[in-house]
């Protein structure tokens, strides 16, 4: 399938764009600012913008759009990340002010969200079908056709908000059986660029003359989400006993073929901000034996991990904790299952279930998505008082130094605690060809800018 964030950046405009280290930067907003209290923030908008269709964007297609992903019943998957989001209110043609229900420093960020796009005040407000049928927005490209299964065209808007940009006049989007053709693909020339390689393809990318491969540390990670309200994982001793039979960076060689990095038990790795380093863990089988037998196990435990089919790399990780995991007394029982029968048995249902998920752009966001009591997918019922505060007191503040110290003792909460086993990150891989310049992967890997890419001299003359 076509990635649809990819396409909805070339064709939508958020109010902001995040950085390569996840600052917010103008999009459709040249400024904004916050009352002292966090609660309040005032986004400027860039005047005379226009649709794709030639209308006008002001501030009512800003509130209307908001609302649109507050409702319910859109089932917007940007709706969790604004949070605290209550009100959008037209102050004129070019200022909106976002009324929060609670401080949040880093809600400029969450406007950045890849689905937070803004559509017209009609579409939003009326026939919202026709974003199935079209793609009107303000981004740097125009829509001019959509097969999901085979190819996505756009080409250059001459309206876009930024002088000069974008540099390059047409983007052909082509559609793959799979990735190793679309890396044979590269490498004979056929493409210009990939935004997605596989671990197993790298090697082969990375070899090629003419192409240059990208490998960017990321904050996706796979866990081993573990219900801390049910037997047995309702004894931290049993978290702790698992999370010490697990050999961290032989997983790193295995499942990501090197082109990753160890984790720690909490989803915050380098690639945020406010991460903090803590010691590897690193295999005890006689610890994680005595932890067993302390809590109740002397003669191992029995339990069966699920993992889906997508990714691959999911079953990957469930077998090798069932290797890795007997000599200290668990006897894993591997069940694998296609993907839509585990989102509907098996994803915040289960007890004992391998987990993928992408990074997020702030450390609030990845807390509050997954570890916090109120989060919206509260997999592990965790539901740690002291962790919930701290993620809060963080959210709340904006002197730096503070947010740092808060965060930094969420994380040392959560890798104690173990309410899920995160044992490792994967690197982000990409590669185009030489003549390919201006081209950036950011850390997301949800996020592009292609308005800044142009093809410099050797590039094939196509379309």
């Amino acid at each position: 399938m076509v990635p649809e964030h990819l396409v909805g950046g070339l064709i939508y405009s958020n109010l902001v764009k995040l950085k390569q280290d996840m600052a917010p930067e103008p999009d459709l907003a040249e400024s904004w600012s916050s009352n002292p209290e966090l609660t309040e923030w005032t986004f400027k908008l860039r005047p005379g913008v226009r649709f794709h269709d030639g209308s006008p964007c002001t501030a009512k297609d800003v509130a209307a759009s908001f609302e649109a992903m507050l409702n319910p019943k859109m089932a917007s998957t940007a709706r969790t990340a604004l949070g605290a989001l209550k009100e959008v209110v037209v102050v004129d043609d070019t200022t909106v002010v976002m009324k929060l229900g609670a401080p949040s420093a880093d809600f400029p960020v969450a406007v950045a969200y890849t689905t937070a796009r803004i559509i017209p005040e009609a579409i939003a407000k009326g026939d919202y079908a026709r974003l199935s049928r079209e793609g009107i927005g303000t981004g740097p490209f125009k829509l001019v056709s959509f097969e999901p299964d085979r190819l996505v065209v756009v080409e250059r808007n001459p309206n876009y908000f930024i002088p000069d940009q974008p540099y390059l006049a047409r983007i052909e989007i082509r559609v793959y059986p799979d990735n190793a053709a679309e890396t044979s693909a590269l490498i004979a020339g056929d493409n210009d660029l990939m935004v997605t390689v596989s671990q197993s393809e790298f090697g082969r990318l990375s070899k090629t003359s003419g192409v240059t491969a990208i490998q960017k540390p990321s904050g996706r990670f796979l866990n081993v989400n573990m219900r801390c309200d049910q037997k047995p994982f309702d004894d931290v001793r049993v978290r702790k006993a698992l999370s010490l039979a697990v050999d961290r960076e032989a997983l790193v060689g295995f499942i990501a073929h090197g082109l990753g990095q160890t984790g720690a038990d909490t989803p915050l790795n380098p690639s945020y901000y406010y991460y903090k380093q803590l010691p590897l863990k690193k295999a005890d089988m006689a610890a994680a034996k005595k932890l067993l037998a302390e809590a109740g196990y002397p003669d191992g435990l029995d339990v069966t991990l699920v993992a889906s089919e997508n990714p691959g790399t999911r079953a990957q990780l469930a077998i090798a904790m069932r290797e890795m995991a007997r000599p200290a007394g668990f006897r894993i029982n591997v069940q694998t299952m296609p993907h839509a029968a585990y989102l509907d048995q098996v994803w915040k249902k289960g007890s004992f279930y391998v987990g993928s998920y992408a990074a997020q752009a702030t450390a609030d966001q990845i807390f509050s998505q997954l570890y916090t009591s109120d989060s919206a997918w509260n997999e592990t019922r965790w539901n740690n008082a002291d962790f919930d505060k701290l993620v809060a007191e963080a959210r709340a503040v904006s002197d730096e130094g503070r947010r740092r110290e808060l965060y930094a003792r969420a994380q040392d909460l959560m890798s104690e605690q173990v309410p899920s086993v995160i044992p490792i990150f994967f690197d982000l891989l990409a590669g185009h060809r030489n003549y390919v310049k201006g081209y950036e992967h950011h850390p997301t890997g949800a996020m592009f800018r292609f308005e800044r890419v142009w093809l410099d001299q050797g590039a094939p003359k196509r379309g």
